[in-house]
């Protein structure tokens, strides 16, 4: 006889039973609660009372005693120098961030192709070190407006005076009158003429005076008599005038400087002009063969280059939003250097070998799989500029100060920089909330989906 044996699975009739988790015991949750106290407590004391208290302060008058509930917020949307801190705001919204992305971009990709690219790293980065109050205050020293002391202005001027005119003597006077051939009209600065004609083999003489000593130079040669060899007119323009009183009127004598540099002109009778400059020693030469009356342009007596005014109402956002750049196209940099050592070189190896230039791997390849990262970026930036102070509160001079507010200013000021409304402040404060909540909510949800697109 034979006997068989059937075995069945024990799963099958063993059910399973449901795996209980260990809940946390008592001594870990007394842990949590310690270590977690500090945090929660800097939380609610710097972060939530702050807003709480501001939200209820912005409903009340500048006292503080009379509730005016939404009065603030309406005062706020009213005031003139608020919408120009809004306009302000909007302009650095859309131009600062953008600029430092598309400047770190450009950085991180040129990193690949350049030999020394840590210490243009290094270059581009280093500004991040200084703090914003000593970047506004660089900024603020190189755009003045004054030569002498901005390096921006002392570039400028000294380009314009090397395709200028070499020499300028503002606000110089012509020695007038009777005893004087030459007249000036509308007095200092203006264009010195001659009142009489002078022909060929005349000697024009032009004693100047009103010229500050600033304006002659240290090496300035002494004034010599011009002569006439018969084939024009001569002359010779020189500062009449020694220190100390010493010298005759209307006369070339010792230690008078001759005016180098002047543009001399002849007019003949049909009108035709005949142009010369003054040499070192003031003399100069009018080759003509007819009588000529003799002037001096207004040009010769106008200030010589000037600095641009970059810290004036029209250009000092501009000037600060610079700043920003300077200061912030490092981070973008390292932000999207670091996404792009992840860009996958398979498909840009794939698009070269497609016949792809570039640019076209640059556009189509490179920056699609940037793009988590440029957004971070961009947001990033855009709360930041949002609520920009230092810059805009150290760069701009008092003059231009309510020309580049934002909201971040706005509020300082108008609750402790001598406008004592705290309720306007705090409604400003609250606005300033309500515009970063957006960007900041963004840029949470783009962390929590681990940076993917």
């Amino acid at each position: 006889m034979s006997t068989s044996t059937t075995s069945e699975p024990r799963a099958a009739s063993q059910p399973t039973q449901p795996v209980k988790r260990a809940g946390m015991s008592s001594q870990a949750r007394w842990l949590l609660v310690i270590l977690l106290a500090p945090a929660l407590f800097f939380l609610l004391a710097f972060v939530v009372y702050p807003i709480g208290y501001s939200i209820i302060r912005s409903l009340y008058s500048r006292s503080g005693d009379d509730f005016v509930g939404l009065g603030n917020y309406v005062k706020v949307f009213t005031d003139p120098q608020t919408f120009t801190a809004f306009k302000n705001n909007l302009i650095w919204v859309l131009v600062a961030p953008a600029v430092c992305t598309i400047l770190g971009l450009v950085f991180a990709v040129l990193m690949e192709k350049i030999r020394w690219a840590t210490a243009f790293k290094l270059i581009i980065f280093m500004p991040m070190a200084i703090s914003m109050l000593a970047a506004g205050i660089i900024f603020r020293s190189v755009f003045q407006q004054n030569p002498d002391i901005g390096m921006a202005n002392a570039a400028i001027v000294t380009v314009k005076q090397a395709f200028g005119s070499a020499s300028h003597y503002p606000d110089a006077r012509a020695r007038t009158g009777d005893d004087f051939a030459f007249e000036q009209a509308g007095g200092a600065g203006g264009e010195v003429t001659s009142t009489t004609e002078f022909s060929p083999g005349d000697v024009a003489y032009l004693p100047m005076v009103g010229v500050r000593p600033d304006d002659i130079p240290d090496d300035a040669t002494p004034a010599e008599e011009a002569a006439s060899d018969g084939a024009g007119v001569a002359g010779t323009v020189w500062l009449d005038f020694v220190p100390g009183g010493k010298g005759e009127t209307g006369k070339i004598d010792a230690g008078k400087p001759g005016m180098a540099g002047l543009t001399v002109e002849g007019t003949t009778a049909s009108g035709e002009k005949i142009t010369a400059t003054t040499d070192e020693a003031g003399r100069f030469l009018l080759e003509t063969e007819e009588p000529v009356t003799v002037s001096l342009p207004a040009d010769n007596f106008e200030s010589g280059a000037k600095g641009i005014d970059f810290l004036g109402p029209d250009l000092i956002t501009p000037v600060t939003i610079l700043s920003y750049v300077w200061i912030w196209a490092g981070f973008a940099m390292v932000m999207i250097a670091s996404g792009l050592a992840a860009v996958d070189r398979s498909l840009m190896e794939a698009a070269r070998t497609d016949g792809a230039n570039e640019w076209q791997v640059f556009r189509h390849i490179t920056v699609p799989q940037l793009m988590p990262v440029l957004t971070v970026v961009i947001v990033t930036l855009m709360i930041n500029v949002l609520k920009i102070f230092d810059l805009v509160y150290v760069i701009p001079p008092g003059s231009s100060s309510n020309a580049a507010d934002v909201l971040a200013t706005r509020m300082w000021t108008v609750s402790f920089g001598g406008g004592n409304d705290q309720g306007l402040g705090s409604a400003l404060a609250i606005i300033l909330l309500v515009l970063v909540l957006p960007f900041m909510i963004l840029n949470i949800r783009n962390f929590r989906k681990g940076g993917q697109a």
